[in-house]
């Protein structure tokens, strides 16, 4: 396998394949900067949790050098890699139902409890079809990262695949360190 172009982007600044990326903003604010600077064309993004915009815009600058790239894919998988998950929206969802008078569940929050829509929006986003995964993990381990990839691509089915830690623990600590990998 090789690493075609890689991305990392952390409250303090983004990365793209060893060129920094010129922004203005850091923090919670750097997001929705890159959002609408280098994407600008998905209403979507502005329902999503955080977890899954960080992963997203990984993965919109990440594949930037492709051109046009949505169309239907079946042979690109995402496998994303975390520690936190969904917990941002797990908080969320529990708010909306704690106590008798302040009991409203919420749908649209509930579905972004699920870790997965990360690597899902993604997937959606670019009209891939192949393998889509997410694996909690107690920690960054690039053994077990490197393992789980390689097994993916050996599937005779995926020829290539974006894959990375996205961890979103609150606005001011959250990273996403994705790469973009072929045969």
């Amino acid at each position: 396998m090789k690493k075609k172009q890689w991305i990392c982007i952390t409250p303090s600044g983004v990365e793209v394949s060893g060129s920094t990326l010129a922004t203005s903003a850091r923090g919670a604010a750097l997001l929705t900067e890159l959002y609408r600077t280098y994407v600008n064309d998905y209403p979507k993004y502005f329902k999503m949790d955080a977890p899954t915009k960080l992963g997203f815009l990984a993965s919109e600058l990440l594949l930037r050098a492709e051109g046009d790239r949505h169309e239907h894919s079946s042979d690109r998988a995402v496998v994303v890699f975390g520690r936190n998950g969904s917990i941002v929206s797990d908080r969320r969802f529990q708010a909306t139902t704690d106590g008798p008078k302040g009991y409203f569940p919420s749908p649209s929050v509930f579905v972004y409890t699920l870790p997965n829509m990360v690597a899902g929006e993604i997937a959606l986003r670019n009209h891939y079809h192949g393998e889509t995964a997410y694996y909690a993990l107690d920690h960054y381990e690039p053994a077990l990262i490197l393992s789980v990839v390689a097994t993916t691509l050996a599937d005779n089915c995926t020829g290539s695949i974006i894959s990375g830690w996205v961890d979103y623990i609150d606005p001011k600590r959250y990273e996403a360190a994705m790469e973009l990998l072929i045969l």
